[in-house]
């Protein structure tokens, strides 16, 4: 099939997520339906399959099998149509977005995709407002209007720039009003949609086989016929799935071990994809908890923390220190945390709760999820007890579930501190403020906060030109450090590593680093 194998290690300091999607492949790709399926492996495993219910990573799958009215094509830094013929503000307060369907839509069903299909998807999101899910990218939604049957105008009950972000957001899937409750979830493992992909079968935190949908319209251009994502506990078993030939690509999840040796190892077979990118990590600090639920008690743990030790410990430096919400890159960003506490210092944390009269040590339960984002995982949060227990100033027990029953806890309240990572939504700093505060949030803590919701963000979002942002942002990220309720720890680079017989990995991954598995395709000539 193939001429010959080569060596194709690609490492590449890429500045941001955008010229990371914007490399071009250099090879042509004939796919042929009897080559199977491109095999990708990851620790993501979708929490669900109904897009009402999901602020999370089955987001990678949904924009692979759901299509949304807008997206990103490959290469583009900002939302382009997809459903959509074309959409744009219709005001000049940008309060009216309106929206115009492709002619000829249809689910992977045989029914027909129009207005009526857009406003009942949306719509039903907002009636069953699941508790830390997509309703709340919805805030500035006052209602969905349809004119016909291929035009539809969302009005704004503020003014919202970021408005056509939220609708690429896979979040905004639109779904068959036949085959999705108005006012519940869909339960069972199948699903309809309109994207380039239909979901031919799914085994629950296994694998997933997509086959090409032949009535898609959109602007992918699926250089592959079908992809099965499989779905890994860890790193290691993963990567040995990669090197033994039964994956073609592994991605979300790697571990720093892992990538450090495919990095240094003389494996022909294998590449690797490197690019910065904006994925979080943080702690969150449930308010009602006994101790958690102290402002003292926060700020001396985030007084101890030592993350340049967090990062080369326990990632081997494929991470950086964070110390703002808002990562390196983004228009927005501080180092707040920094500025504030300065290096890590057992003498001023014991001093802050003394001073709130509190008596060490300090019972800490501490939460992770031991499959979601990648076995690191767990030795990430040994290093945080080791660290705060360091101090003699705590006493932390750590417990840690599956993702699934992960959600379920912390969306319950469950969890006095408990780990997150974030893969943007959209690349502007709105996104990695706006989901984690007010009653309903991504996070299912409820962060009242009105400074920020009501007059920064607005303020921020009235605004097109994101470069008259700035000062929004820095002043929600001064309250955010003040009060302590979320604490930074890392900033991620993004990796993918595949065999060398596949091409595309470079243009798979959008703005907010999901990757469209379309653009994978096995090299057919050099």
């Amino acid at each position: 099939m193939f001429n010959r194998i080569r060596r194709l290690r690609q490492v590449a300091a890429i500045a941001s997520i955008s010229s990371l999607v914007a490399g071009c492949g250099v090879l042509s790709s004939d796919s042929t339906e009897d080559e199977g399926p491109i095999v990708v492996g990851t620790t993501a495993a979708p929490s669900t399959l109904d897009p009402a219910a999901s602020w999370d990573s089955s987001w990678e799958l949904f924009r692979n099998i759901y299509q949304t009215l807008l997206s990103y094509p490959s290469g583009a830094s900002a939302p382009e149509p997809d459903a959509a013929d074309s959409c744009q503000f219709t005001d000049s307060t940008n309060m009216k977005y309106k929206c115009e369907l492709r002619e000829g839509l249809t689910f992977s069903d045989g029914h027909t995709l129009d207005a009526h299909a857009v406003k009942y998807s949306i719509d039903r999101i907002r009636k069953i407002n699941v508790n830390g899910g997509p309703a709340g990218l919805l805030g500035s939604l006052e209602r969905v209007q349809v004119l016909n049957d291929r035009e539809v105008v969302f009005h704004l009950n503020k003014a919202d720039a970021t408005f056509p972000f939220v609708l690429a957001t896979p979040a905004m899937s639109i779904v068959d009003p036949e085959d999705y409750p108005a006012d519940k979830l869909r339960e069972d493992d199948t699903v309809v949609g309109s994207g380039p992909y239909t979901l031919e079968s799914y085994e629950e935190g296994q694998q997933a086989e997509l086959v090409k949908y032949d009535g898609y319209k959109g602007y992918s251009e699926r250089k592959n016929n079908a992809v099965t994502i499989r779905y890994f506990q860890d790193s290691p078993t993963m990567v040995a799935a990669l090197r033994d030939k039964k994956l073609d690509v592994a991605f979300r999840g790697l571990a720093a071990d892992d990538i450090v040796d495919i990095q240094a190892d003389d494996d022909d077979d294998l590449q690797l994809i490197e690019g910065s990118g904006t994925e979080i990590n943080y702690l969150v600090f449930n308010p009602k908890d006994s101790m958690a639920g102290k402002s003292a008690v926060r700020k001396a743990i985030a007084q101890v923390i030592d993350r340049p030790a967090i990062a080369h410990k326990v990632y081997k430096d494929t991470v950086e220190p964070l110390y703002s919400m808002v990562p390196k890159g983004l228009t927005g960003h501080t180092t707040g945390f920094f500025d504030d506490y300065g290096e890590p210092s057992k003498a001023k944390a014991g001093k802050i709760l003394t001073d709130a009269g509190i008596t060490a040590p300090v019972p800490l339960e501490l939460w992770y999820t031991s499959d979601r984002y990648g076995s690191a995982t767990k030795a990430e949060f040994e290093e945080l007890k080791s660290q705060l227990e360091a101090s003699g100033l705590f006493e932390v027990t750590l417990k840690s579930r599956p993702w699934k029953t992960y959600v379920e806890g912390y969306q319950n309240g469950e969890y006095p501190v408990f780990g997150r990572g974030w893969f943007p939504d959209f690349p502007d700093a709105d996104n990695f403020i706006a989901p984690f505060v007010g009653k309903q949030n991504a996070l299912g803590t409820p962060y009242v906060t009105p400074k920020i919701t009501e007059t920064l963000l607005p303020n921020s979002r009235a605004q097109s030109d994101r470069a008259n942002v700035v000062k929004d942002f820095e002043e929600a990220q001064r309250i955010l450090v003040e009060d302590a309720r979320l604490l930074p720890l890392w900033q991620g680079r993004q990796y993918v590593a595949a065999s060398a017989e596949i091409s595309g990995a470079e243009r798979a991954l959008d703005p907010s680093t999901i990757m469209m598995v379309g653009e994978l395709y096995r090299k057919t000539s050099w």
